[in-house]
């Protein structure tokens, strides 16, 4: 049934739209099935989408086609199909009228993904009326916190070497702690990686207590504030919150050094508003495993890593993995950089829409992935700043000489661009960052030829 009198009105103007603040605006690659005319399909995906079906039912009335979705613009060339869903359909909180997530997601990545007449709709951006931003929850934490308890500005308070404990499965506690300790002298942030919880061979009450113990000391080693991000990832909420609770009450005065990590793709929208409200003064870090099953761009349907990244900020998460933009291991490239822009600035032009957050907190971008010292310099060239935690595993644990040496050649490596200077050159006068040439010798060859006879590094 061919629903585009109802469900599409393509006389509406986008900037009409975003002035009138009463709409939520998402934009799909959208293709119909063989057999199903554009706008037809398109108009379906709006009514199953809001207030419709595949018929027309007998209890319609003219209150609820006034809440109707619409498909404002289309341009099939292009596979560009765009729907303005109205406020009035989100639901919202009975204790406190805020909005959430899961509704957004339930109406705009909901049963839209498996119709029978669409071959695929992907989200690639969306836009929410400033006014409504503050009605989700938003971040209430966030790196220029971290840059406080480390001493630094915080404005461009800058890098943050972090690391992630490798192997990421399979150490007892007392290994665990030690691997903490040794990167510590060196670096700034230690995360859990996102399998690590309490398995049966390193128990979260031993493990935690002997982190923390390992924190203190290098933090009596080196005079210097240290971070540890734990995994409180679990399927119950109140399983999450016991973890919390056991780390805080564990680091005591201590408290403000450690963050919560929520994998927040695999455990969804729920996890992170429970992390969100019931921890505010934590920083709230978002793993994204898993996302790349509908963010790829392999893949047709679900919505894209900008987008997911930009609802982390509407959740209120501190900080979330924003891939490596081609500089790492994972998929991604250069432009990837306009995730990070989205999250950390206050208006951004996104792949189809402008956004203002009006004045919320940002999220800060995260950086891991098959991330060195000598990956950095174009990482950061790249981007245009280096105002990011960086989890470096192999990075850091990979250092030939040690894990606090592998920390402190991702420290040279970010004063390395900050100074504009040659890596070669600065090479000779840093040695930690010298010896991660040697370290990763593949990658020196890609990026660096001839650094061998530069440096007489001769195997």
């Amino acid at each position: 049934m061919d629903q585009s009198n109802r469900y599409a009105d393509l006389t509406l103007k986008e900037e009409e739209l975003i002035a009138g603040g009463r709409h939520i605006l998402c934009a799909y690659k959208m293709k119909p099935k063989a057999g199903t005319g554009y706008l037809e399909g398109a108009a379906h995906f709006a009514a199953e989408s809001s207030t419709g079906t595949n018929v027309e039912v007998s209890t319609t009335d003219e209150f609820t086609k006034g809440v109707d979705a619409l498909v404002y613009y289309i341009d099939e060339a292009a596979e560009d199909m765009r729907i303005a869903y109205p406020l009035e359909l989100f639901d919202r909180n009975i204790t406190d009228g805020r909005m959430m997530l899961v509704s957004f997601l339930t109406l705009t990545i909901g049963n839209n993904q498996g119709m029978g007449d669409i071959e695929y709709a992907k989200m690639v951006d969306f836009y929410v009326p400033p006014e409504v931003i503050r009605q989700f929850d938003c971040p209430a934490y966030n790196i220029e916190d971290l840059w406080r308890i480390l001493g630094r500005p915080v404005k461009d308070g800058g890098y943050i070497a972090g690391t992630i404990i490798k192997p990421k499965l399979g150490l007892r506690p007392e290994p665990f702690a030690k691997a903490a300790y040794q990167f510590w002298l060196g670096g700034d942030f230690i995360k859990n990686d996102e399998p690590q919880g309490n398995q049966v061979f390193a128990p979260l009450k031993k493990t935690i207590p002997l982190v923390y113990d390992a924190m203190k000391r290098a933090m009596d080693e080196t005079g210097q504030a240290k971070l540890f991000s734990m995994n409180i990832t679990a399927d119950d909420h109140y399983e999450m919150c016991a973890r919390a609770d056991f780390a805080l009450e564990t680091f005591g005065p201590d408290a403000n050094k450690l963050a919560f990590l929520v994998d927040g793709y695999v455990g969804g929208p729920g996890m992170v508003t429970t992390a969100r409200r019931q921890y505010a003064n934590q920083f709230l870090h978002y793993h994204r495993a898993g996302h790349g099953a509908v963010t790829s761009p392999q893949s047709k349907r679900g919505y894209s890593a900008f987008v997911l990244a930009k609802m982390s900020r509407l959740q209120g998460a501190s900080g979330i993995h924003v891939g490596t933009m081609g500089y790492g291991k994972m998929e991604g490239e250069g432009d990837d950089k306009i995730i990070a822009y989205m999250i950390e600035r206050d208006e951004c032009q996104g792949p189809v829409y402008f956004q203002k957050w009006d004045g919320v907190k940002a999220t800060t971008p995260i950086i891991s992935g098959g991330m060195n010292a000598l990956r950095l310099p174009g990482f950061f060239e790249n981007l245009g700043h280096g105002n990011v935690i960086n989890t470096a595993g192999g990075g850091a644990y990979g250092h030939i000489d040690s894990p606090a040496a592998g920390a402190i050649s991702l420290r040279q490596a970010y004063d390395c661009w900050k100074a504009k200077a040659d890596p070669i050159e600065w090479a000779k006068s840093h040695k930690e960052f010298a010896r991660a040439f040697e370290s990763f010798p593949q990658d020196a060859d890609k990026l660096y030829p001839g650094w061998r006879d530069k440096l007489k590094a001769h195997k």
